[in-house]
């Protein structure tokens, strides 16, 4: 393993328990750990770009995803948004996840499959599999729809307002349908849909989530001898790297029409 603080033979790490801390070469210290589900999917081998932590979070928090929902995806892309769903429906919930491009479908069911793999080697229970990967264009899918309730929809497509009148007779009454858009001009022709076709959505929110790093760390000091508590100065202030724009998230709900 070669790293910018030198180099790690792959033997002295295999086998070895995750929060040791071995060093290189260079006599640098490196953390051993198992990656975290939101570092295996920034990491991942990718096609499409993903759907990225900072958003599925939010996305999860305005569908309020429950163990045992059953939540159709549309748009499988690399399988990031996938494997979040996966984990928050639980082993007794499923995810249906369509997907139009053959190497995209592919690719997520691969990623899948891989992150179940190593996540059975460090845990006693197994990462349940239940999600269904469909390689199928979701306007051509009225019929598969028809014997599925769904608690919630994910839309991660070019098109979006293609597929509302297709799937939104499975959305429960209440149900949230949630839309990852990379631009507002995106925005606007979804919202524009919905009310000249007169759907049953109101549009809750429209966000754009962002993040800011901070750097904090201790200031040098010239003496070895400032190692009393609040006696080393730090630098704070923000990170030079910062994360820049992802997307833009739209929360529909589903309301019953009022009769005429």
């Amino acid at each position: 393993l070669a790293s910018p603080g030198g180099i790690l033979p792959h033997r002295d790490i295999i086998g070895q328990l995750p929060g040791q801390v071995l060093r290189t070469s260079a006599g640098a210290r490196l953390l051993l750990r198992r990656p975290s589900l939101e570092e295996y999917v920034l990491l991942m081998p990718r096609g499409p770009t993903i759907a990225y932590p900072k958003d599925v979070s939010a996305m999860l928090m305005m569908m309020d995803i429950h163990p045992g929902d059953t939540v159709l995806e549309t748009g499988s892309g690399s399988g990031a948004m996938s494997l979040f769903l996966s984990r928050a429906v639980g082993p007794k919930g499923r995810v249906i996840s369509y997907e139009i491009r053959d190497d995209h479908h592919n690719l997520a069911k691969k990623n899948y499959r891989q992150w179940r793999a190593a996540w059975e080697i460090g845990h006693m229970e197994e990462w349940p599999d239940n999600v269904d990967f469909i390689l199928k264009d979701i306007s051509t899918a009225a019929a598969d729809m028809e014997s599925i309730a769904l608690d919630a929809i994910v839309l991660d497509m070019l098109n979006p307002q293609s597929a509302l009148p297709v799937v939104h007779p499975s959305l429960k009454q209440g149900g949230v349908c949630a839309v990852y858009l990379a631009n507002i001009t995106q925005v606007i022709d979804l919202l524009d849909k919905i009310r000249t076709c007169r759907l049953p959505f109101l549009c809750e929110r429209i966000i754009e989530v962002t993040h800011r790093n901070w750097m904090v760390l201790p200031a040098k000091s010239l003496s070895d001898d400032a190692e009393t508590y609040c006696s080393v100065p730090y630098v704070a202030r923000p990170s030079f790297w910062q994360e820049a724009h992802s997307a833009f998230l739209t929360k529909l709900r589903k309301f019953r029409p009022p009769l005429s």
